[in-house]
């Protein structure tokens, strides 16, 4: 245990844990939004968010030619490159997202299965995505390459904020302002809030279930892609085993701030992120998942309803 380096890396480990925990708060409100109207675990958000990075690495690669020995991009091509692999990468996880609903979810709903049998479904679905992906890579993690000049921004005491991880905190504040605006002000969030409430009163309604479902899935698909673009911009690597660990500390950041409350995964994926780095810190760097699932344990053991306190069959997004 090495407690001294909390103090001397304090900014360091502060900056690196807010970068990091605005991606588990984008990856665990794609898991929020689903429990928020189903009351089920979208266990194929981890690897929604894999298939985010390997868009953004496809888009980097084959269509604007990078690879290890090029040099970063600079003024408007480095613009045009990250707008287009964010939204290759929202895209690509928001669609990805839709047909998980339709192949795992729907059917099995309409025909009144219990959610057991969702859950195992959405189980088969992970795995034969990440199965796929790994035949298709040979099992070698991909290196994605450097588009982005990692400079400092500026100093705050003496330590340096890199732009990437700059651009990880605003872009995060950003999409979950956008998404939290959109579910609590306007009629489709009103729509999603009303099925998260009682499927059957809004049927009653006039409401179409499955538009709303299948919008709910689109919404946590495109977050969950954003924080895949900038989980590639930052760490530069992926690999068909990518979203396994992202997906248990989203998971684990959901239930810490509530599971089903919007506003509560924001506050869990800060929580986590900031936890991961200052432990990883003090007692090394091959506890930092262990971490993850210890703070799991715990907050089931100790506060199962979350740091927000709502009851987990009361939820509401």
């Amino acid at each position: 245990m090495n407690f001294s380096v909390l103090i001397s890396q304090f900014f360091p480990l502060l900056i690196n844990g807010l970068a990091l925990g605005f991606i588990y708060v984008l990856v665990s409100v794609g898991y929020t939004m689903v429990y928020g109207v189903l009351r089920l675990i979208n266990f194929a958000n981890s690897e929604i968010f894999m298939l985010g990075t390997f868009a953004t690495y496809l888009v980097s690669t084959r269509i604007f030619k990078f690879d290890q020995n090029s040099h970063p991009a600079h003024g408007g091509k480095l613009f045009l490159i990250i707008i287009c692999c964010l939204v290759a990468s929202m895209l690509t996880s928001g669609v990805v997202a839709m047909f998980v609903e339709l192949i795992a979810y729907r059917r099995l709903r309409t025909k009144g299965a219990s959610r057991l049998g969702s859950l195992i479904s959405a189980i088969g679905t992970s795995i034969a995505l990440s199965e796929g992906v790994r035949i298709l890579t040979h099992s070698i993690p991909v290196r994605a390459p450097r588009v982005l000049n990692k400079f400092n921004v500026f100093e705050i005491h003496g330590v340096g904020l890199r732009i990437d991880q700059l651009l990880t905190i605003l872009a995060g504040l950003i999409f979950f302002f956008a998404v939290d605006r959109f579910v609590n002000k306007t009629r489709l969030g009103a729509a999603i809030r009303a099925v998260s409430m009682s499927e059957e009163n809004s049927r009653l309604m006039g409401i179409n279930l499955n538009r709303v479902i299948t919008l709910t899935f689109l919404i946590g698909g495109l977050v969950t892609g954003a924080a895949a673009f900038m989980y590639d911009t930052t760490y530069e690597q992926t690999a068909y085993y990518a979203g396994f660990n992202i997906g248990i500390a989203a998971f684990t950041a959901a239930v810490l701030g509530g599971i089903g409350n919007l506003r509560g995964a924001f506050y869990g994926g800060m929580a986590l992120g900031l936890a991961e780095q200052f432990f990883s810190a003090a007692f090394g760097a091959q506890w930092k998942e262990i971490i993850v699932f210890l703070v799991l344990v715990l907050i089931l053991l100790l506060r199962p309803n979350g740091l927000f306190g709502e009851a987990v069959q009361q939820t509401r997004v």
